[in-house]
């Protein structure tokens, strides 16, 4: 299964959040979506609410930007 992407690096919080929010309630268990981001707001916000609604995210860095790796449980 190919891993969707949703690429947030022109957004800023709450924009971002919202937007990953919006995005991670449409994944099926088990499913996995890729989140690229570059405000330090986003990148803290975002796995913070979506690790706290049951979701695994990690995060490694690419070139000038954050990917965080958001998994349904």
């Amino acid at each position: 299964m190919e891993i969707q992407s949703l690429d947030l690096r022109t957004e800023r919080c709450p924009m971002a959040l919202l937007l990953a929010k919006r995005t991670c309630a449409t994944l099926a268990k088990d499913e996995q979506i890729d989140i690229v981001v570059t405000d330090s707001g986003a990148l803290r916000d975002i796995p913070r609410y979506l690790v706290s609604k049951g979701f695994r995210v990690t995060q490694r860095t690419v070139q000038d930007a954050t990917v965080l790796t958001i998994t349904k449980l």
